[in-house]
């Protein structure tokens, strides 16, 4: 009778199945000659080199910090947004519930306060029970699953790869495991091991962290979890996607009773207990906390620029990869000057006006407030969702901020290439008026006149001290107001506040041009899509002094009209106040950053003039609580741009409606569905500035200002000298001798009067039409330039 194999010995049965749970032959000789030395040293050579290989393993845990959520909060402290890689709120052991302890030791590892890192018992154990019961039940115990969960951690954190998982884990793998965990025995308590366990696993997608998962789950906190919250949680660690409670709800409940009959088994709860438990659902109350601005409960594309500047400031890490890591991972509190009173305000006046589900997609709508006198960002609101999905009102692009930081391009400030301001720039023109020593009550010669070929213009920062006109068809260049009316002879301060292009450009041919841009450019007025190293400055051209010879973003015409509100005195904008890491680090803010940019004096004629356009001009009919305020509206040539900017000496806001998917030709906001409607006349005084209204309407009491200072009686009436300019003009060229750098107060004549095509046809809502007008015939020099060419606006 032949010799019956022992079953011990089938390698097609009982080796085949102790070689599955170990992963190779080659593990157990390895395990015995590293933990088992005493007897392994008497098996030779082999076993020698495995001791030396088992002795060469790393046998100190390097933990790195866990990464952390950050936290973006309001002035107040209300939260804007989360941001996170990992969704992680750590807790100590004693804030989580016994029962939750309890089931993950009863299903996991229940000897874990028996061994000392590595249960060679339960190893054994669970051959035995592979090989009698043909499963593959493993035996890590909690300290091991803890040096795993490390290891992956670190390799998540430093570009490595996560190979210490289940199957995937070599020889090389489970022993450096298992060493790792001897030592970490060795240098943390049994309750120090199950806290950072609980802290450090993960439990579904991106939460990680038995507080995250608790409050993903069921919205409690993990010290009260009950029995089958607890049980549900420790099923979970084996396989947050296997046993997904959400994708996988069957797989799930079999999972979370199994541990629930471990528990009984291992006395922690009663028999009444453990029926109870069993007979309940899942009792899912999933509360997901989103992440990143797409998800955040309040301004997300304020919370998107204040991601942007963590990211290019440099004091976060020498990279932006080093900088996004602090970001989501090093538990930040960055506080912000946000006030969200104003920002809800500004939001539901945005959305009131432009909503996006009832506004064609190509109409964006922001308002944008300032503090002047601190440069605080008030509010960031826009009409469309921040939404990366491609969709009619979705976008991520900010209009309210510039592309990037100071024109860097290696700085991105997610924000679009700004816009035309319209009449919003004449402010600046009336500004460098009163700085030359002349009144706002001082006659103009408006009547409609044609600036021919050749006319020149002085400019004292060009070649030859002179701008001169030189247009494409010699046509020369024929501004013309709104209607193609108001003509005549009219005050400065009158011009301003009707937005009389005559007036504006009869004033202006009486100055140095180059100082109406510097003005603009020193109080914050540049192109946004400045992508050279350096901020952009508007043109010179004459066309510029009506439409604006720049395409700014909102930020920037705040920051420029908080200088009129702050008598000259221009902060920049300011976001960040205060941000802390969770292991206390402070990181530095900037601090409020003023200069005096014009003199008060010149600050305080322009806001008289802009008082003015709130009073008889287009802002006159504008409901927004009787408080004190100045005002521009703006509307571009092309109708594709309006603007209103609203300020007193508390606040400053730029309320901007546009088309932001394009300029020229066909870009037009008329005939495109805004709010619901489609607007018979687009302007300014229209559509942005009635928007500002509701947007103040909502915030009585707030901001409401100081009344503004009166300019010298001299700079209203005449026999004032010239202010000292508090940044001198820009290096300038050697004047030509023999150039035309005089005044020019008359008018031009023997020129042909050639009005310019496009002209507007909507009434203004204010007394005496209340309507600026922008622009007819081209400009040689920097020709065009993004300026008005023709018809008028508000």
């Amino acid at each position: 009778m032949a010799a019956r194999k022992s079953p011990l010995f089938d390698t097609a049965t009982t080796l085949g199945k102790i070689i599955a749970f170990l992963g190779i032959s080659g593990l157990a000789g390895v395990l015995a000659a590293g933990l088992l030395v005493p007897v392994a040293a008497a098996a030779g050579t082999g076993a020698s080199a495995s001791i030396q290989f088992f002795e060469e393993l790393p046998a100190e845990l390097e933990r790195e910090a866990l990464a952390q959520p950050t936290n973006i909060l309001a002035a107040d402290g209300s939260l804007i947004a989360t941001l996170y890689e990992e969704n992680r709120q750590p807790v100590t052991l004693d804030q989580v519930s016994p029962f939750m302890k309890d089931a993950l030791i009863a299903i996991e590892d229940y000897r874990f306060y028996e061994h000392g890192g590595v249960d060679l018992e339960g190893i054994f154990g669970a051959i035995a029970s592979n090989v009698s019961s043909g499963t593959q039940r493993g035996a890590s115990t909690l300290t091991q699953q803890f040096v795993t969960n490390v290891l992956n951690d670190s390799a998540r954190q430093n570009g490595g790869q996560v190979t210490l998982n289940g199957g995937g884990k070599s020889v090389g793998d489970k022993l450096r495991e298992m060493k790792l965990a001897i030592a970490v025995e060795k240098e943390l308590s049994k309750d120090e091991i199950l806290e950072g366990y609980l802290n450090i696993v993960q439990f579904s997608g991106t939460s990680y962290g038995v507080q995250a998962a608790s409050k993903y789950f069921f919205n409690v906190d993990a010290k009260d979890l009950n029995i089958q919250q607890s049980a549900l949680l420790a099923g979970v660690v084996n396989g947050p996607t296997y046993y997904s409670p959400t994708d996988n709800p069957e797989r799930a409940l079999q999972r979370r009773n199994l541990v629930i009959d471990a528990m009984l088994t291992r006395g922690k709860i009663t028999q009444e207990e453990h029926d109870a438990a069993i007979a309940t659902d899942l009792g899912l109350v999933v509360t997901p906390t989103l992440s990143g601005c797409v998800g955040a409960a309040q301004a997300p594309y304020f919370c998107d620029y204040v991601s942007h500047l963590i990211l290019n400031d440099p004091a976060y890490g020498e990279t932006e990869a080093d900088r996004r890591k602090v970001l989501e991972r090093s538990g930040l509190t960055i506080r912000t000057t946000l006030d969200p009173r104003v920002q809800a305000a500004a939001q539901t006046a945005v959305n009131e006006t432009a909503n996006p589900d009832t506004t064609d997609g190509a109409v964006g709508h922001t308002m944008l407030s300032l503090d002047p006198k601190t440069g605080n960002i008030l509010s960031m609101a826009q009409n469309t969702r921040y939404n990366p999905e491609v969709a009619q009102g979705n976008t991520v692009l900010n209009f309210n901020v510039d592309q990037y930081a100071n024109g860097d391009p290696s700085k991105s400030l997610g924000g679009g290439g700004g816009f035309q301001p319209g009449s919003t720039y004449k402010p600046f023109t009336v500004a460098a008026w009163v700085e030359a020593g002349k009144a706002l009550n001082q006659q103009v010669d408006g009547r409609k006149r044609t600036y021919p070929e050749g006319d020149r213009w002085r400019a004292s920062c060009v070649e030859g001290g002179n701008y001169v006109i030189n247009t494409p068809e010699l046509e020369g260049y024929t501004p013309q107001n709104y209607g193609d009316e108001n003509y005549g002879t009219n005050t400065v301060l009158y011009g301003l506040a009707q937005s009389l292009n005559t007036i504006t450009m009869a004033t202006a041919k009486q100055l140095d041009l180059c100082r109406i841009r510097d003005i603009a450019y020193e109080m914050g007025v540049h192109e946004a899509s400045s992508s050279d190293g350096s901020l952009a400055a508007p043109s010179i051209n004459p066309p510029a002094l009506i439409g604006g010879g720049v395409a700014a973003a909102p930020m920037s015409m705040a920051k420029a009209f908080g200088g009129f509100a702050n008598e000259g005195t221009v902060c920049e904008p300011r976001a960040i106040t205060e941000v802390t890491a969770v292991d206390g680090t402070s990181y530095p803010v900037p601090a409020p950053s003023c200069k005096q940019t014009i003199s008060k004096e010149v600050a305080r004629g322009v806001n008289a003039a802009t008082q003015e356009v709130m009073r008889i001009g287009s802002g006159s009919t504008l409901q927004y609580g009787g408080i004190p305020m100045a005002g521009k509206t703006g509307t571009n040539d092309a109708r594709s741009q309006t603007w209103f900017m609203g300020y007193n000496s508390d606040m400053v806001t730029a309320s901007w409606v546009g088309n932001w998917q394009g300029e020229g030709e066909g870009s037009s906001l008329g005939g495109l569905q805004i709010g619901g409607q489609v607007y018979p006349e687009i302007d300014g005084s229209l559509i942005a500035a009635p928007s500002w209204a509701r947007f103040m309407q909502q915030i009585p009491g707030l901001y409401v200002g100081t009344p503004f200072a009166a300019p010298p009686p001299a700079m209203l009436n005449g026999t004032q000298r010239s202010t000292t300019p508090v940044n001198p003009l820009r290096p300038a060229f050697p004047i030509a001798p023999g150039s035309n750098t005089g005044t020019n107060t008359g008018t031009n004549t023997g020129t042909t009067i050639n009005p310019g095509t496009g002209t507007g046809t909507n009434p203004g809502t204010g007394t005496d039409s209340g309507t600026e007008s922008e622009t007819g015939g081209n400009t040689g020099g920097d020709a065009g330039n993004g300026t008005d060419n023709g018809g008028g606006n508000d």
